[in-house]
């Protein structure tokens, strides 16, 4: 068995241990050094493991930026979540959870580095930057909001991105997304099918995911023969305090509804939360569903019926895309996912 060092390199800088004092005390080149840190098979073992043992013992870690520009290649993903000044969608949204922790998990399985980055949504146009300046290979958005002409123009300068959202006409960018319309319609014909006919809907129908959502819930109405009421739809942001006030605002004002659709599952929690405050029970009294099953849902009491967004195929069906981008691939990647109604005690009358 090699010997451990017994003395720091005499030419260590303060607090930092350089690749070539690893080499030169494992008396290996430098490039060596590099490929054995990765975990490369030229390397063998018993070199890696000395290797491993010097960095470990002088707390080495590895300037990744740096190897990326000596090599040339780059393996990391910035997944940019955007902030919306007048929006004003909380970071702890378990939506952006969900989708993020699966993007870490898909990106590790990729073998690439996760950048997360949170960003002035007025900002976008300088997303470039993070590619330009070496600081990521790629990019992954993670909210489309209303700035489809700004995508269109970042995807016309080749800038490799990929953004979840909705389809839309003239998109020029990779775009993944989940069946937005026929997650609506899923939700109107289950309450219809409960014998709901004045349902009530919270969502921002500015945001395109939203307005597709909203479009794919009428839709299941009129096919009924019933126009949904205008006083009974409510364009608010995704925020629990805004849902609260909106339902209250409703109860308090005298107007009636069986059923209550949120296009999220935050709105949809807040929502039960301001009906009990006025003595109304779910279901009893009032049906609600919410829309992407975050892992609270189904914990939540009542378990909340949803509409299930992919996460996990999201996140798969971005990183491939990004990486057909990597690749130079020349075709725009328009996936648009499955959705499922999961259907829970929240819209089940007993």
């Amino acid at each position: 068995m090699a010997a451990k060092p017994s003395r720091k390199p005499a030419n260590e800088h303060p607090g930092r241990l350089q690749m070539a004092d690893i080499a030169r005390l494992a008396g290996v080149s430098t490039s060596t050094v590099s490929r054995a840190l990765k975990g490369s098979t030229l390397v063998n073992e018993e070199t890696r493991e000395r290797i491993a043992q010097i960095a470990s013992q002088f707390n080495y870690t590895v300037n990744q930026l740096a190897m990326n520009l000596r090599s040339g290649t780059n393996r990391t993903v910035a997944v940019v979540v955007p902030y919306e000044k007048n929006r004003r969608q909380n970071f702890s949204d378990p939506f952006l959870h969900g989708m993020i922790g699966a993007l870490a998990d898909v990106l590790t399985e990729r073998d690439y580095e996760m950048l997360l980055v949170r960003m002035d949504a007025e900002q976008l146009p300088t997303l470039g930057t993070l590619v330009d300046g070496g600081r990521t290979a790629g990019i992954i958005l993670v909210g489309q909001w209303h700035h489809h002409e700004q995508l269109n123009a970042m995807a016309d300068r080749k800038l490799p991105l990929v953004v979840w959202g909705a389809q839309l006409p003239d998109q020029r960018y990779s775009c993944v997304g989940g069946q937005n319309a026929v997650g609506g319609r899923l939700v109107g014909e289950h309450l219809l099918a409960q014998g709901c006919r004045s349902i009530a809907f919270l969502g921002d129908r500015d945001l395109p995911e939203v307005a597709q959502r909203y479009r794919g819930f009428t839709a299941a109405l009129r096919k009924q023969g019933i126009k949904h009421d205008p006083v009974l739809r409510k364009d608010v942001p995704f925020l629990a305090p805004d849902a609260r006030h909106a339902t209250l605002e409703w109860v308090d004002n005298g107007i009636a509804f069986d059923a209550l659709f949120a296009a999220s599952d935050l709105l949809a929690m807040a929502a039960v939360g301001a009906l009990r405050e006025r003595g109304l029970d779910v279901p009893k009294d009032v049906l609600v569903v919410g829309y992407d099953d975050v892992d609270f849902a189904a914990h939540f009491h009542p378990s909340l019926t949803t509409v299930r967004q992919p996460f996990q195929l999201g996140a798969e069906a971005m990183v491939d895309a990004l990486l057909d981008l990597l690749g130079h691939s020349s075709r725009t990647s328009e996936h648009e996912l499955p959705t499922q109604l999961i259907v829970r005690e929240s819209s089940q009358r007993a």
